[in-house]
């Protein structure tokens, strides 16, 4: 510890540059990472809220759930079979403000259940968010595919679908506005994976997120960048450890030379990485964390303790392997060699 901390304050120029591009990079990750996970609410919070369990569609659907429909008799069997199961239905659509402002949103209708908010006829219940856009409780909003019009009896806090707020609405009037008997979809909390219906498709939570349109390719960009961020922080460590390195060979021969071990030299580099990418996480986390609170609520960020803590990890066992793959030529120095090759 005495060992690694002389070498840093000797160097500590060198030292500030790499704590301060580990920051960076850290920061980076952190905000793309509250990026993509505020994109995944903003795309599928309505399917992410729901408990484990199975979802099911037709499988003539070609896993297109706008496509799906399901046979009546097939939904009264698994309703009346499967503990709390319910059938539901999403279509994208407009509601129709009083000065003919449109507004989009994801029209959601379901069984009775407590999964999803139950509505009468010619009433909606609406995501929060279009509060924002001057809606209030008790307003009238109309359809042009529905005759009558919907009273808003309240608000739901994040629910959206395919970055459009939910407005839950009932059985009859989505089948009036769409001109379908059918539902698309059911799901069984806790259901079991391996029981399986004719006619029908099933899928976990993680695989369903999969169907929607845009969810999979936005996620899998946002992880890669993600990603690839944290394998740059670990090429970082391997390419500056490796560089002091090479220029200490001659140091590291006298060391040997005079009975110091190969496991304190590694255990130098591992202390001096350590603390590099400790101090600059504490910068990023705090950061990221200031940024999470003082967002503007239109921007889809959030950053949770779980996900900043499974990401510093990360940063610590990728700044490990990156400091001990460059330590590896330690391992391999001969001190006289060593000297002689420091002296050259």
């Amino acid at each position: 510890m005495n060992l690694a901390w002389k070498e840093m304050k000797k160097n500590k120029g060198r030292f500030l540059i790499l704590g301060s591009i580990v920051f960076l990079v850290s920061f980076l990750t952190f905000i793309i990472s509250g990026l993509a996970n505020g994109l995944s609410q903003d795309n599928a919070a309505l399917i992410k809220d729901l408990p484990q369990g199975q979802f099911y569609m037709d499988e003539d659907a070609d896993q297109t759930y706008n496509l799906s429909k399901i046979d009546h008799s097939i939904q009264n069997e698994i309703l009346s079979n499967e503990k709390n199961a319910v059938a539901f239905s999403i279509q994208m659509g407009f509601l129709n403000e009083k000065d003919n402002k449109q507004q989009s949103v994801a029209f959601t209708t379901a069984t009775a259940s407590t999964l999803f908010a139950n509505v009468k006829q010619g009433e909606v219940i609406l995501d929060s968010s279009l509060k924002d856009k001057g809606i209030k409780v008790g307003d009238t909003l109309t359809n042009n595919q529905f005759n009558g019009k919907f009273v808003v009896k309240g608000f739901v806090e994040q629910k959206k679908y395919s970055h459009a707020p939910v407005a839950y609405i009932n059985k009859e009037d989505y089948q009036e506005i769409y001109r379908v008997d059918e539902m698309q979809l059911i799901f069984v909390p806790n259901g079991d994976s391996s029981k399986e219906y004719a006619g029908l498709h099933s899928f976990s939570n993680r695989e369903f997120l999969q169907t929607i349109p845009s969810y999979n390719a936005e996620q899998m960009s946002l992880n890669m960048i993600v990603w690839f961020l944290i394998v740059i922080s670990g090429m970082l460590f391997a390419i500056f450890f490796y560089m002091m390195n090479v220029q200490k060979i001659g140091l590291y021969g006298i060391l040997k030379a005079i009975g110091l071990k190969t496991n304190k030299l590694f255990k130098m580099i591992w202390i001096q990485m350590a603390i590099i990418t400790v101090v600059s996480l504490i910068l990023s986390v705090g950061l990221s964390q200031a940024f999470n609170i003082i967002s503007p609520k239109e921007m889809p960020f959030t950053l949770t303790i779980t996900t900043t803590i499974q990401l510093s990890i990360v940063f610590l066992i990728i700044g490990f392997i990156g400091a001990t793959i460059s330590g590896m030529q330690i391992k391999k120095v001969e001190p006289l060699q060593a000297i002689q090759q420091g002296e050259a």
